[in-house]
């Protein structure tokens, strides 16, 4: 039978594998939303001007993956804080980008899928539900700070909320993977089966 103080060890040993081993997925899921980016400002720009600041925040994207990459490659790998911090960064910047370039009928809004589910995978489901709140913030704060003629037309407003209700279940989503995740790993290790909110 396992100690209570036994037990919060567990449960801190189980947070740092999650961060340990989920950040792999997070760098790749964010290796995915530069290319989908990449893709998308290469397809859909003819002006050069416009392209420039657009690779601009690719670089931006790159040089905080590559920080979290390299750092994980030479066994230094990030920490809880870091990760958050990442998240946020890339958040911040994609919702600039919707912002910047083309508010309501910018398609970037979608680069917040896997920034959310990857963190979702790593993270318990408060922290979670705390980002991806901040996420719907951030995306809706970058379309009321643009062009408001979306708010008075009730088929973009529908569509708006389809946006939000779908960022919202792509973390539940990776939430309800994680408590998958977790639970099989405490029934293997014979631990309490009680799943962190």
């Amino acid at each position: 039978m396992r100690t209570p103080g036994l037990l919060a060890a567990d449960q801190a040993h189980e947070r740092a594998e999650d961060v340990f081993f989920g950040q792999v997925v997070m760098i790749w899921a964010r290796w995915a939303v530069i290319a989908a980016a990449a893709v998308l400002f290469f397809w859909s720009t003819a002006d050069v001007n416009l392209l420039t600041a657009r690779v601009l925040l690719l670089v931006c994207l790159m040089a905080v993956n590559f920080y979290l990459h390299g750092r994980y490659l030479i066994e230094r790998p990030a920490n809880r804080a870091l990760i958050l911090f990442a998240t946020f960064a890339d958040i911040g910047l994609i919702s600039a980008a919707v912002f910047l370039w083309g508010g309501f009928q910018s398609q970037l809004f979608a680069l917040l899928y896997p920034v959310v589910f990857a963190l979702a995978l790593v993270f318990p489901p408060r922290t979670t539900a705390v980002v991806t709140f901040l996420a719907l913030c951030a995306y809706a704060g970058a379309l009321a700070a643009g062009n408001l003629d979306w708010v008075g037309d009730l088929q973009q407003v529908k569509i708006l909320l389809v946006r939000l209700l779908t960022l919202v279940a792509i973390g539940g989503l990776g939430t309800y993977y994680w408590r998958i995740q977790r639970r099989r790993r405490r029934q293997a290790l014979g631990l309490a089966a009680d799943i962190p909110r």
